[in-house]
C-alpha cells in the first residue's frame, strides 16, 4: 500500500512497520499534514486567529504541534482544558466554546484563567456572569447548517438574531463584556455561499446593537466548516478563503471586526488513515448479487460519521483486480453498525478474510468519537507516522 498525497514520502514505510507490529484497527497520523494545513489557514486568513477545535482530534501530539505553531484552542470541557494546559498553552489563547456547561465547569475555566466564553441562552449567560465575572462573551446565532454540509450542525446550538441582541444587552448589564457573535455553517460545508448569508446576519446584529444600545461588538467567530478530502468534490481551500474575504469586505468594508476561526476537520482530517482488517465476507443467499464485507472497524470504534452515510471516506485495499459492489459493515452485534449500504463501494473480487482495508482522511472525529467498550471492543488506537 503506497500512501497518496498529502502524506509525506516516507510515511508508507512507517505505516508498514505499524501494520507488521500492531493489531488492527488503528489510526495512523502524519503530523506534517496538520502543519501544512495550519500554514494554509494562516496564509488564507492572515488577520484571523485560529482556535483549533480540540474535539476533532484530542491527541497530545496534535495539540502540542498546534500549540508550538501558535494556535489558540476551542475547548468543550474541563477535560479538554486540562489536556491543552498540559501542553503549556496560555489560557488567554483558549475559549470555552460549548454553550452547554455546568456551573462547576465555568468556575473551573475561570480559575484556570480562561476569559472568553460562548453562549446562546439567558440561563447560560447568568451562569457565566456568576462564575466568570467580567469575562468576554460571544453569542452563537442559528444558521442554516444543513444546506451543503455533509455533517449538519443546526438546531441544537445558537439562538435567533433577536435573542442574540437581547443577550448582548443582558451581558453588558450583568457586568460581562459583549464581545462578538459566532456561527457555524455546518461541518464539511461544500457550499461557500452559506458563509455569505451568515456574515450578513451578523452584520445586522452588529448594527442594531450599536445604533439602539450603543454596544460595539468587536469579533466574529466563524466557527469551522472547511472541508477535508472525502469522496464528494469540494472547492480548493484558497477559493473558500478568497470568497469569505470578499463576503466580509462587502458587509464591513475596511472595518472588518476581529475574526476567529475554529477549524477541526480541515486541519486534521486528511492527516489520518485507519488500517482495518476484513473479518468476514458473506452473501445473504446463494443468488445474492452483493457481498457483505465486515471489518474490525465500524460505527462504534471510529466511523460514527458514516451514520446515514453522511461522510464518505476514500478507501483502498491490499488487493487488486476486478471489482464488484459491496456492503460495508462493522464488527459489533448492533444492526446499526453498517457503514455503507446505499452508497456502493466497489472492492476487488479477490478480497479475502484477513486482508487490509485503508480508510483515508480519517484524522478527524474518529478516535474522539470511539466508544469505550461496546461489545468489549476497545477504543480506536492511534500512532504517529
Amino acid at each position: 500500500m503506497i500512501l497518496p498525497q498529502p502524506f509525506r514520502s516516507d510515511a508508507t514505510e512507517r505505516l508498514q512497520e505499524l501494520i507488521n507490529s500492531k493489531p488492527t484497527p488503528f489510526l495512523a497520523l502524519d503530523l506534517s499534514v496538520i502543519q501544512t494545513r495550519y500554514e494554509e489557514l494562516e496564509k488564507g486568513f492572515p488577520l484571523a486567529d485560529i482556535f483549533y477545535a480540540v474535539k476533532a482530534n484530542p491527541a497530545d501530539e496534535v495539540i502540542q504541534l498546534l500549540a508550538d505553531q501558535g494556535s489558540s484552542f476551542d475547548i468543550a470541557s474541563p477535560q479538554e482544558l486540562d489536556k491543552v494546559l498540559k501542553c503549556g498553552v496560555d489560557p488567554q489563547r483558549m475559549s470555552y466554546g460549548n454553550t452547554i456547561k455546568k456551573s462547576s465547569a465555568v468556575k473551573y475555566f475561570y480559575e484556570k484563567g480562561v476569559r472568553l466564553y460562548a453562549t446562546d441562552s439567558e440561563a447560560d449567560l447568568r451562569n457565566i456572569a456568576e462564575h466568570a465575572p467580567g469575562s468576554k462573551v460571544y453569542i452563537r446565532v442559528l444558521t442554516d447548517g444543513s444546506e451543503g454540509a455533509d455533517w449538519p450542525l443546526s438546531r441544537k446550538f445558537g439562538c435567533n438574531p433577536e435573542m442574540a441582541v437581547e443577550l448582548a444587552v443582558q451581558a453588558r448589564d450583568l457586568g460581562l463584556i459583549p464581545y462578538g457573535v459566532s456561527f457555524h455553517v455546518g461541518s464539511q460545508q461544500r457550499d461557500i455561499d452559506v458563509w455569505d448569508g451568515a456574515i450578513a446576519k451578523v452584520k445586522v446584529i452588529f448594527e442594531r446593537l450599536k445604533q439602539e444600545f450603543n454596544i460595539q461588538m468587536q469579533m466574529i467567530n466563524m466557527g469551522g466548516g472547511f472541508p477535508a478530502k472525502y469522496l464528494q468534490k469540494t472547492n480548493e481551500f484558497t477559493t473558500y478563503a478568497e470568497e469569505i474575504a470578499r463576503f466580509l469586505k462587502e458587509d464591513f468594508g475596511d472595518d472588518v471586526p476581529h475574526i476567529i476561526l475554529e477549524p477541526g476537520r480541515s486541519l486534521v482530517g486528511d492527516a489520518g488513515v485507519i488500517v482495518s482488517e476484513v473479518v468476514l465476507i458473506s452473501r445473504k443467499s446463494s443468488t445474492a448479487l452483493e457481498r457483505w464485507v465486515y471489518t474490525d472497524v465500524g460505527m462504534f470504534n471510529g466511523l460514527i460519521e458514516t451514520l446515514g452515510e453522511a461522510i464518505k471516506y476514500p478507501i483502498a485495499t491490499s488487493r487488486e483486480g476486478a471489482e464488484e459492489e459491496v456492503i460495508l459493515a462493522g464488527p459489533t452485534c448492533d444492526s446499526l453498525d453498517i457503514m455503507y449500504e446505499q452508497h456502493k463501494y466497489e472492492l476487488p473480487l479477490s478480497l479475502e478474510i484477513g486482508d487490509h482495508i485503508f480508510w483515508f482522511s480519517t484524522g478527524a472525529y474518529t478516535t474522539s468519537y470511539s466508544s469505550i467498550e461496546f461489545n468489549g471492543f476497545p477504543p480506536l488506537e492511534y500512532y504517529i507516522l
